[in-house]
């Protein structure tokens, strides 16, 4: 602490060196270290001593920085990070040497922009052992939503500036000169300067001493342990906030706006509750004295797992009991474990390079279900994890253009865009997988053993593989589990019966199967690429057809599709009406099904035929994925076979009705989670199909609450529905709908709600008002990060959704940068379509337009376009088609 006391001394005492860059210099010192995808490693950073002097009015800042640094090789250059926006202070550069307390001063100091380096080249060679780094900088306070930025919130009618950090994966560059990667863990000190009073001022660390100079304050924070870069933070702002303590004393908080304190009960309770269920499974306490988490209104990601700091989206921390939906609680306990995960998965042990990122995601997604699970088993957490998580890695991961768990990372320009759906969701879907292979058990003492070994370190893949052969007493697991992580893509099990004997092709699987009941399970290791099962013994006593199926991959627990004969397939079918297999293997088969549809190995005939098993459908997992098969097969049918959409969507409505009659419009004493999650699902799908009773009835209940905000008329978890059944009569001649629903928006200051209406304005079946609410989007009314939500446009609205984005794409880059926000804007757009000419002009307008982050993205995207060109031929061919589509229809 004095130290830093003495640092913020010269700080106020600042020289008169103006910042300068590499043209500056007399020579230029980065031409050895240019291009490299990691820093060097002759300098290694100890501990930080950050002071940080923000100027919230100005949007800017200025800083110093101390760096321990052990020297560990003979050199004359210090070599680290720092973003083009981080201007240096030359002048204050300097290096001592505490034990012959000289000074190095005036090095020659370059900077390679492209690389995000800055490369400092003293007169001789430094001396070996500990020193300590000086370097003064300065810059802005963006609104890009990371490194140092500024957020804004309203306060008393007048418009408020906050400072918030982002530094993941690779930002805190941009705040300070570091070795931004996460291989140099350090211990930070950290200190914010002439801090107006009144505010709120947060890091990772407790408040070690607080110094007031007349309205300004200046806070030193205890020295944190050690950690990378990536997890630093700093909030400073206006807030509320409400706490709590675990029962080992852990001080827990939950910071929001002003005035919106109680909108935070829920987060506490679930964070409370997951510190203690974590400690015991990991067998390892949380690891810092506080943990506060802050609800951020302008904020890119979901969340951010600052060690003692988490940062999130309002939306996605803040639960309103009367005016949030059962949706949004689910996902506010969803990204709290989630990120309360990263706390020992990420922070406490850390990858050691950004190829193996999935250890940090994949385990915090599915330890999220693990503490769900936990909390609320009342809601069959577990049932949803395979439409959540695998069904969506499973189809990312089915295209050609994705990529292995651990992929090369060869530039910091690269990491953005494998935070994506194979780190996340196929990652946590190998990790459920191996779970079920090894037995939980020893799964989790596998992993208390990992964390404890690597605690307050880094760690790579193979060192799990390590501990897991250890623990589980199995020597192959490194060689099965490479298939999943070294590759990219997954198996297809063909399967088919021939004389009571099982065949099955593929590679080296853990595979599961049972015959007509779960208590004949069968679990095996195959070993070879084609296999076969004698299963006479199981089938020799059935007789009755609801127990004559087979179904492999129980319980979805494989990252794998299945693709049975026709006879087993048909035998499915009637366990599937006969309601003989469970909800998740219900879901599997639908879901394999499409896959395998899409991929042209299963027509479309036989797919609605065999969708037709789920008329009396309920459960919530099934139905939600039964809605999304839907949506897709209603958008490529309108390409392929427009003739017959009255016929599709007739049948799709009846699917449909018999759950929207079940659930009803109102809640239910009693009813589950999942029912209330269900209701609204059913009736937003029924109105994208015009169901002219489900839209009246809608914006019947929409006027009710037009006129009383609080009518039991439109409860939260149905005004999704309403809003897109308002949508569905709004026409160019007739906006009364989107001019109510625009002042709804203008009304509220729940994000969960203006969410809810962005993300129904653009389902309009017309194509003017589908631009005009595009427009809106990206209107200064909308936080930037939430312009995405308005992407979801009708079937109808594609081609000018297509239009405003090359119409607007100067704009969209130009406030929104590079990185991951930049690519959310071209998926949902770019892949709908199912032309190769579409494909053509796509590609020509990116093909100068492209940045770094975006280009896997936009890749995967063009080769869904294929897909669904190809998709759209196989389904015109298909000669069944419209017989089977009238008749299904007039059941």
């Amino acid at each position: 602490m004095n130290l830093l006391k003495k640092c913020c001394s010269c700080f106020r005492k600042k020289t008169d060196g103006t910042s300068t860059s590499t043209s500056h210099q007399l020579s230029d010192p980065t031409t050895d270290f240019k291009g490299q995808p990691r820093l060097p490693t002759f300098a290694v950073p100890i501990r930080y001593d950050i002071q940080l002097k923000p100027d919230l009015a100005a949007c800017k800042f200025e800083g110093i920085v101390s760096i321990f640094v052990n020297i560990v090789a003979d050199t004359r250059f210090i070599v680290l990070n720092a973003a083009a926006q981080l201007h240096i202070n030359s002048d204050s550069v300097y290096f001592s040497d505490p034990n012959s307390n000289k000074v190095f001063e005036k090095p020659k100091v370059g900077k390679v922009e492209a690389d995000e380096i800055l490369v400092l080249e003293f007169s001789e060679t430094l001396p070996k052992g500990m020193g300590v780094l000086t370097i003064g900088f300065e810059g802005v306070l963006n609104d890009k939503m990371k490194g140092f930025y500024i957020s804004t919130y309203d306060h008393n009618g007048q418009k408020k500036n906050m400072a918030v950090t982002q530094f993941e994966p690779a930002y805190a560059r941009q705040c300070f000169p570091c070795w931004d990667e996460p291989s140099f863990k350090a211990k930070f000190n950290i200190a914010l300067l002439d801090v107006p009073s009144e505010l709120v001022t947060l890091s990772n660390m407790p408040v070690g001493e607080e110094e007031l100079n007349g309205n300004l304050k200046t806070v030193y924070y205890h020295e944190s342990p050690v950690m990378s870069t990536y997890l630093v933070a700093v909030v400073i702002g206006l807030f509320d906030y409400i706490e709590d303590h675990t029962p080992d004393g852990i001080k827990v908080r939950v910071y929001s706006q002003v005035g919106k304190a109680n909108q935070g009960k829920f987060a506490l309770h679930v964070a409370l509750q997951t510190l203690g269920f974590y400690k015991d499974y990991f067998q390892m306490p949380y690891s810092l004295p506080k943990l506060d988490m802050v609800a951020i209104p302008d904020f890119a990601f979901g969340a951010m797992e600052n060690y003692g700091l988490v940062t999130y989206r309002e939306t996605d921390l803040l639960f309103d009991d009367h005016h949030s939906a059962a949706a949004n609680k689910q996902r506010v306990a969803t990204v709290v474990a989630h990120e309360l995960a990263h706390q020992w998965f990420g922070n406490l042990v850390t990858m050691e390079w950004w190829t193996d990122l999935w250890l940090n995601e994949g385990f915090a997604t599915w330890m999220s279900y693990m503490a769900k699970d936990k909390l609320f088993p009342e809601w069959k957490i577990w049932t949803q994890f395979f439409d959540h998580e695998s069904s969506e890695g499973l189809r990312l991961d089915g295209l050609a253009k994705s990529h292995p768990i651990e992929v090369e990372v060869n530039h910091a320009s690269e990491i953005d865009e494998i935070f994506d759906t194979i780190s996340y969701k196929k990652g946590a879907s190998i990790i459920q997988m191996l779970k079920g292979y090894v037995g939980g058990p020893h799964f989790q003492n596998s992993l208390a053993t990992y964390i404890k070994r690597h605690a307050w370190s880094n760690a790579r893949t193979n060192d799990l593989w390590a501990v897991l052969k250890e623990e589980c007493n199995e020597p192959t697991i490194d060689k099965i589990m490479n298939s999943w992580t070294k590759q990219e893509g997954y198996p297809v099990l063909s399967v088919k019966m021939k004389n009571q004997t099982l065949e099955i092709k593929q590679w080296i699987i853990p595979i599961t199967y049972c015959c007509g009941d779960y208590d004949s399970l069968i679990s095996l290791l195959m070993e070879k690429k084609s296999e076969t099962y004698d299963i006479k013994d199981l089938l020799s006593n059935i007789t009755d057809p609801a127990r004559s199926w087979i179904k492999l991959n129980v319980e979805q627990i494989g990252f794998f599709r299945v693709k049975y004969d026709d006879g087993l397939a048909a035998k499915l079918r009637y366990a599937i009406e006969h309601k003989c297999l469970s909800v998740t293997d219900r879901l599997g088969i639908l879901d394999d099904s499409f896959a395998l549809c899409m991929a042209r190995e299963m027509s479309l005939t036989s797919l609605l035929t065999f969708m037709a098993a789920y008329r009396e459908e309920l459960e919530h997992t099934v139905l939600s994925n039964l809605i999304k098969i839907i949506g897709k097969i209603e958008r490529i049918v309108a390409d392929a076979r427009p003739e017959l959409m009255n016929y599709i969507k007739q049948f799709f409505i009846g699917l449909l009705l018999p759950a929207a009659a079940n659930f009803g419009w109102d809640p239910k004493q009693g009813e589950s989670h999942l029912d209330a999650m269900s209701r609204g699902d059913i009736f937003t799908a029924l109105a994208v199909l015009g169901h002219e009773e489900t839209i009246n009835e809608a914006n019947s209940r929409f006027n009710a609450f037009l006129n009383d905000r609080n009518t039991p008329l439109l409860h939260p978890d149905i005004r999704k529905a309403a809003y897109v059944a308002v949508m569905q009569k709004v026409t160019s001649s007739n906006k009364a709908g989107l001019e109510s629903l625009l002042k709804v928006y203008r009304e509220t200051d729940l994000s969960q709600e203006k969410t809810r209406i962005l993300g129904s304005l653009a389902s309009c079946p017309d194509e003017s008002v589908v631009y005009e609410a595009l427009n809106f989007a990206l209107s200064s009314e909308v936080r930037k990060q939430d312009a995405v939500f308005g992407l979801a446009v009708s079937k109808e609205g594609r081609e000018v959704a297509w239009k405003w984005l090359k119409n607007n794409w100067d704009k969209i880059r130009t406030t929104y940068g590079s990185g991951l926000l930049l690519t959310r804007f071209v998926g949902p757009i770019v892949s709908s379509f199912a032309s190769s000419d579409k494909m053509k002009e796509i590609g020509k307008f990116f093909g100068n337009r492209t940045q770094a982050s975006m280009v896997r993205t936009l890749k995967q995207s063009m080769e869904q376009i294929y897909i669904n060109s190809k998709w759209v031929q196989t389904i015109r061919n298909d000669k069944d088609l419209a017989e089977a589509v009238k008749k299904l229809a007039n059941k």
